[in-house]
């Protein structure tokens, strides 16, 4: 279960099957077996587009489209003000738009090739802000970011999804080090369930990617903030 107002993270090794549980709740595929509950409402008893207005995805890979930064933007809100457009760029951490001399105004070719990686993410997740959303799913949307900007982000991304429900995908353990609870997957199979502290303490495959990424003094740091955190 997913809730309101907490943030579900999901980690493992390449291929475990992250991307697929996003795209099993989008209905890109259907569920084999089981079943997906949105609101207490199966999503096969909901058209596509009762289903996608209430999530705002980002997907694994950024794209952008052809236009303007402020016509990428409005494809979340199409009456979106500038004010508005902002508020999601300052959410994002992509203040390097005001510094561009278009500014919002700005033209983006196809698929965002005149910009970096790690800005085309953060515009991608201004995009998806635009959409008030009850569900919002980050499918490995803050990898090319720097640990700085990572923390900044999720941080502002907090209190603007306060009243929502996030899912984020991720491979880097310190981007999920503060989720409420932190799925662990290990080909195709949920091998873990809880919070960093807890999976520390029983997940096996956990231990191995935190022991890969981190350090011993970072590791005992960060469950030390962790626990404080949960207090």
């Amino acid at each position: 279960s997913c809730r309101k107002g907490q943030t579900t993270a999901i980690i493992g090794s390449t291929g475990s099957g992250k991307s697929t549980i996003a795209k099993l709740m989008l209905r890109f595929h259907d569920v084999s077996s089981g079943s997906i509950l949105l609101d207490g409402k199966h999503i096969r008893e909901l058209t596509q587009r009762e289903l996608r207005k209430h999530i705002s995805y980002v997907p694994q890979k950024a794209w952008l489209f052809s236009g303007t930064i402020a016509d990428n933007l409005r494809y979340g809100n199409p009456h979106a003000t500038d004010q508005e457009m902002r508020h999601a760029l300052s959410i994002s951490q992509s203040n390097f738009v005001n510094d561009l001399p278009d500014g919002l105004h700005t033209p983006v070719s196809q698929g965002g090739t005149n910009f970096s990686g790690g800005q085309k993410q953060r515009l991608s997740i201004a995009r998806a802000l635009m959409q008030k959303a009850g569900l919002y799913i980050f499918d490995d949307s803050f990898s090319a970011l720097d640990f700085k900007t990572d923390v900044a982000l999720r941080r502002a991304l907090k209190a603007q999804t306060d009243n929502a429900t996030v899912i984020i995908v991720a491979q880097r353990i310190s981007t999920v080090l503060h989720a409420n609870q932190i799925l662990v997957l290990d080909e195709g199979r949920l091998v873990g369930k809880g919070t960093h502290a807890q999976l520390m303490a029983s997940c096996p495959e956990y231990q191995e990617i935190a022991r890969s990424q981190l350090s011993q003094k970072e590791l005992d740091l960060k469950s030390l903030n962790t626990e404080k955190e949960g207090e």
